[in-house]
């Protein structure tokens, strides 16, 4: 129901600042389950001077351009870090970015998005899962998703 993007080295804990993230995981998260969607891998970027990379937004070596169109259709993006000019490039593409705390599990924050689309709480959710329920409904995939998560869908679940 809403896809959500990680940066993570490892596909198991977000560690990663978003603009020099050297990978994304996005998941299709739904009430109770999560479809691995995929996986990019990015090439490592170097520091360039003090200043790091200022100055090069939207050009060709403006780092962040092909992450941007890798989570293009999330609905959040999280990340251990993100710039202030990555958060305002992710707010106007419509996709709410979520710093986190650096080693923070995947599967944890899958399962609170799971419960926030059952239960609300999560104002960011509640606003996206109004969105894709006016939004058309996409086909379904030709294929079955190469991992799929089981996830805690009731408060029930948690005792």
């Amino acid at each position: 129901m809403l896809k959500i993007a990680f940066a993570s080295t490892d596909q198991q804990k977000v560690d990663m600042h978003f603009g020099g993230a050297e990978s994304l995981v996005i998941y299709d998260v739904s009430p109770g389950r999560a479809d691995l969607v995929g996986v990019m891998r990015f090439v490592k970027e170097e520091q360039v001077g003090e200043a790091g990379r200022a100055g090069i937004s939207g050009t060709i070596a403006d780092k962040v351009i092909p992450k941007l169109e890798f989570v293009d259709g999330c609905a959040a993006v999280y990340a251990a870090s993100i710039g202030s000019n990555s958060v305002r490039r992710l707010m106007k593409a419509g996709i709410q970015p979520v710093v986190v705390d650096d080693g923070h599990d995947i599967v944890d924050l899958l399962n609170e998005v799971s419960l926030a689309l059952v239960y609300g709480g999560l104002p960011w959710v509640d606003k996206a899962k109004k969105k894709a329920e006016s939004a058309p409904t996409p086909a379904p995939p030709a294929a079955q998703a190469a991992e799929s998560r089981k996830l805690i869908a009731s408060i029930d679940e948690l005792e």
